[in-house]
């Protein structure tokens, strides 16, 4: 298993590092994981491989990094480097119990207690979401969450827009994908990440859920090459003004989950236009829990932090309610 980082400095730029323990060794001509994996299908070899080979004997604390206490800043743990609006970012709900059942308490109606929409879709999931090898199963949830502009790295801050009615954090793992010169997706590896949405706008009315996802989220600060996704657990916490506000132990991976893996890659990949050689694409495969199922409501200055066992160290967020007018966008015809 190879545990990668992205970071960036002011004088340095970008690169790619390999944890090693408690410290970090940089690459030395591949500056993002994309180059790397890109260079890795080229030849035909082991993305670890190549890695290894490229590694400089320079090596770096990791904890100073980590914590914010250098110049070094984290990127998003994956990313186009160069084509931001070629890394679709996008995901699938109801993939968890636990978050479908947030989403019916959500959705219905007060004193009424037939299954909601979400709800149906959960329980499509585990009755056809697993299928025997080679077939194709029932279609997930889907939605789209922006490009790669919306990415951000950990220590960064998620942005409730002046717009939004709220902004709350979603436990989750991602994954990194890469579709070669062939049209043929390859996947990297996973990340622990933060998916944030806006839960009171979806709450309002379930068809607000595609607009609730137009949010920033974060993935990292590892990337996870050759890991397992069968049974991970977790926990997921909030900070308020350093103390614990929320908890929660989470779980995920293919045996908590309705969908097998390859069903949820199955139906996201088989749109041509998710086939586009040289895209990148960042893959959220749902939540077991979050606060705002609970009552909990974030506030400017809270911290949310995401930790997976076996997927690095725990990515970590605050968030940024953004003040202001909520100024009218007023389209000018081009004549």
């Amino acid at each position: 298993m190879l545990r990668l980082v992205q970071l960036t400095h002011r004088m340095y730029g970008r690169c790619v590092a390999i944890v090693e323990d408690d410290y970090l060794r940089r690459l030395n001509s591949h500056q993002s994981v994309y180059e790397l994996a890109t260079a890795a299908m080229d030849k035909g070899r082991r993305i670890e491989d190549i890695a290894r080979e490229d590694a400089t004997t320079e090596r770096m604390k990791y904890e100073p990094i980590y914590s914010g206490s250098t110049g070094w800043s984290f990127l998003p743990a994956f990313d186009h480097p160069t084509e931001p609006n070629s890394c679709l970012v996008s995901g699938t709900g109801l993939t968890h119990r636990a978050s479908a059942a947030n989403r019916q308490a959500m959705h219905e109606d007060a004193g009424h207690e037939d299954v909601t929409d979400s709800m149906q879709i959960y329980e499509w999931g585990v009755e056809g979401g697993r299928p025997a090898h080679g077939t194709v199963g029932v279609q997930p949830e889907w939605f789209y969450k922006g490009h790669g502009s919306i990415l951000r790295g950990h220590l960064d801050a998620l942005e409730v827009p002046i717009f939004a009615d709220d902004g709350g954090e979603e436990p989750e793992v991602a994954g990194a994908y890469i579709v070669d010169a062939e049209g043929q997706p390859r996947r990297i590896g996973f990340m622990t990440a933060n998916e944030f949405s806006d839960h009171i706008l979806e709450k309002t009315n379930y068809l607000y859920l595609a607009p609730s996802k137009l949010r920033t989220c974060a993935i990292g600060p590892e990337l996870i090459v050759g890991g397992k996704f069968d049974d991970i657990a977790g926990k997921v916490s909030v900070h308020r003004d350093g103390a614990v506000l929320w908890c929660k132990e989470v779980h995920t991976g293919e045996s908590n989950m309705s969908h097998s893996l390859a069903n949820l890659e199955h139906h996201h990949f088989k749109y041509n236009v998710h086939r586009n050689p040289g895209d990148a694409h960042v893959y959220f495969y749902g939540a077991d829990a979050f606060s705002f199922g609970e009552g909990v409501k974030l506030v400017d200055g809270d911290t949310m932090t995401v930790a997976w066992e076996g997927m690095g160290k725990p990515l970590r967020n605050t968030i940024n309610i953004q003040s202001g007018i909520d100024e009218l966008i007023v389209v000018e015809a081009l004549e």
